[in-house]
């Protein structure tokens, strides 16, 4: 179906960045449509730690946090390989809710600022000519003014428009899977918890309905290895004794567990082919920093601001891309950097005791590392 309105904004994927943005320029009174592949609500692998930072500007939105019992997060614990426990305050602190929850919310908080959203819909194609955006699905062909891409770590468009990350070979930084489960476990509801293995780590924290949310990261190394998602864990995160515990004790809630695989944390570009991008699709930071959520959110933000002037013809589009991209590379250049330093020294039997000994030693430099991580409120 061809649609003959032309959309001031379009949005391709509705995950944290996509519903944000939708729900800020319907809100401000910008005709603005949604493509989600996938039909709410529904699970995403993803740690579901977010830090206080976002807080305010979710209740922007229109999320009621206050209301909702979330568990405020204060403590960093984290294991090394062979189980050693190391304690770290998180002075930002966050909070946890699982993307099943908040996606739904923020995609309720959308149709109701007036929103048009197509589910199950994937998106085949955007392509710019006269300067407008033409976005193809099976069900629908959109034309808009201005095209944004939140379409999370890995699509069938990144593949299309042969993204460096997408044809680099085989390496550290993009050989990752990951694996999400949500339990019941006593998790103490004010600490995450970061367990490390064999060439990966498991982060374990409480979200809503005194349930947790266990998500790990490992290489498609360890998966072959082990030959099934089971028989790695048994081969590889049960030498952690905190682990082995946990998947013994726990009472999983996922007749099978979410994955995905080809995670890449190489750097990505925030503009492509004129369609901004936001959230994952921009840049993604390594799962033991704990702040891909907000960064996410923040993303948004960044975004519609940097488009509010070209949408009101008082700018041009390259200005537009030119402010998003340098205040993106503000935001999060450096969180990314620092994610992937740490990313190297973790999952390793000597290098992650040695790193997690000398800042449990020196716990300013630790403070000092978190903080890097995170931003402030927005």
């Amino acid at each position: 179906m061809t649609e003959n309105q032309v959309y001031d904004m379009a949005i391709t994927g509705g995950g944290l960045a996509g519903l944000s943005l939708a729900i800020q320029s319907a809100n401000a009174g910008y005709s603005t449509v949604l493509f989600e592949k996938e039909h709410y609500p529904f699970h995403k692998v993803c740690g579901e730690y977010i830090s206080m930072e976002s807080w305010p500007f979710l209740e922007r939105l229109g999320i009621p946090l206050g209301n909702l019992q979330l568990p405020r997060i204060s403590q960093l614990e984290v294991s090394d390989v062979k189980g050693r426990l190391y304690h770290f305050p998180l002075d930002t602190g966050g909070f946890g809710i699982s993307r099943f929850k908040l996606d739904q919310l923020l995609y309720q908080a959308a149709l109701q600022k007036g929103a048009t959203i197509h589910t199950q819909s994937k998106v085949n194609s955007i392509n710019f000519s006269d300067d407008t955006f033409t976005i193809q699905t099976a069900q629908h062909t959109v034309q808009a003014r201005l095209a944004t891409g939140s379409f999370g770590k890995r699509s069938n468009l990144d593949i299309q428009w042969k993204r460096p990350f997408i044809q680099n070979r085989p390496g550290k930084l993009n050989q990752y899977i990951a694996v999400k489960y949500h339990i019941r476990y006593p998790q103490p509801a004010n600490t995450i918890t970061l367990h490390n293995f064999e060439n990966g780590y498991c982060g374990i924290s409480r979200i809503e309905d005194d349930t947790c949310c266990l998500c790990y990261l490992t290489t498609a190394a360890n998966l072959a290895a082990g030959q099934s998602i089971a028989g790695m864990e048994e081969r590889f995160l049960f030498h952690n004794p905190h682990l082995q515990r946990i998947f013994s004790e726990a009472i999983f809630l996922y007749e099978q567990p979410l994955t995905i695989s080809q995670v890449s944390f190489q750097q990505k570009e925030q503009v492509l082919n004129h369609v901004l991008l936001t959230g994952d699709a921009a840049g993604l930071i390594t799962p033991l920093c704990g702040n891909g959520m907000s960064m996410a959110l923040h993303a948004s933000k960044l975004a519609f601001e940097a488009a509010i002037p070209f949408l009101n013809n008082t700018c041009s589009r390259a200005t537009m891309e030119a402010v998003y991209t340098t205040q993106w590379q503000q935001q999060f250049g450096k969180r990314l950097a620092t994610g992937r330093a740490v990313q190297r020294l973790f999952g390793g039997n000597i290098t992650t005791s040695l790193f997690l000994g000398l800042m449990g030693l020196c716990k300013p430099a630790a403070r000092s590392l978190i903080r890097a991580t995170h931003g402030h409120t927005f």
